[in-house]
């Protein structure tokens, strides 16, 4: 089983990029379990039609400690095994709890037993490597690959090179290894060429530059990846190749991550119309 962990700025498309490659996986027949660590509980919503799933901790405060597997994972579109973790209530705790507890959870209740098949974990993971919490598939090794989902704006880039330096860390102590870089376009100036730049200087790739186009807000309105919603549209294909390309890739590195003026050197240099 290959275990992903996706990561990226805060509102750069994470859950809705996950879940459209996890359709794209699943269409290739493979089997897919989907993992939210994200308090919003949006992680597997266009896989399950909505936002029908009850999170862990939510359970976990509501029936206590005596549950079964069947309570926490739902199945979604193309038989996707989809599980939530939520968050503690606003303003108490911390939200990378949920994420520690859920996957110890599942472990234990043997969410991954053989008889599953499982070919993919993926964690959708809240925003930037900024507590332990949410550090934790790549510090105790529950993710084995990571892919960051970027884009040409400063903030994106920025995100993605402090993520670096997490998977740095953690890569010199386990084997989580970088994937690649997923560009979800904004359609910033020469956009696709300074993420490209941006990955060789890394020491990685860009796996795929996702096209912006307003299919995906029309799938999500209706609560369906593009390839459940318009398996013909030109952006379904996007994200088959993108899985595709997952599926494939057998580059994985520790990167290098930038200096801070290097960063904005290459935004400089990349970031003006010709």
């Amino acid at each position: 089983m290959r275990k992903i962990a996706i990561y990226g700025k805060g509102g750069i498309g994470k859950s809705t990029t996950t879940q459209n490659t996890v359709a794209g996986l699943v269409e290739a027949g493979k089997n897919v379990m989907v993992v939210g660590c994200d308090p919003k509980a949006d992680s597997t919503r266009l896989l399950l039609g909505g936002l029908a799933q009850k999170t862990v901790l939510d359970t976990l405060r509501e029936e206590g400690e005596d549950i079964d597997l069947d309570d926490i994972v739902k199945e979604g579109y193309g038989g996707v095994r989809c599980v939530e973790s939520g968050g503690p209530e606003p303003g108490v705790g911390c939200a990378g709890r949920g994420i520690i507890t859920s996957i110890n959870l599942l472990e234990q209740l043997g969410g991954w037993d053989d008889k599953y098949s499982i070919d993919y974990t993926f964690y959708d993971v809240l925003g930037d490597v900024v507590c332990g919490g949410f550090a934790m598939p790549i510090r105790e090794g529950k993710a084995q690959e990571i892919y960051i989902v970027v884009s040409g704006e400063m903030m994106a880039m920025y995100a993605a090179n402090n993520i670096c330096k997490g998977i740095k860390k953690f890569a010199e102590a386990g084997g989580v290894r970088l994937g690649g870089l997923i560009c979800n376009s904004r359609k910033v100036d020469n956009e696709s060429a300074m993420i490209e730049e941006l990955a060789k200087r890394l020491g990685t790739q860009m796996i795929h530059f996702v096209p912006r186009d307003n299919m995906v807000q029309r799938a999500e309105i209706n609560r369906q990846t593009v390839i459940e919603f318009d398996p013909e549209h030109g952006q379904a294909d996007e994200y088959r190749q993108l899985a595709n390309a997952i599926d494939k890739n057998e580059m994985f590195v520790i990167p290098q991550p930038l200096e801070m003026e290097e960063l904005e050197k290459l935004l400089i240099d990349f970031g003006i119309a010709n």
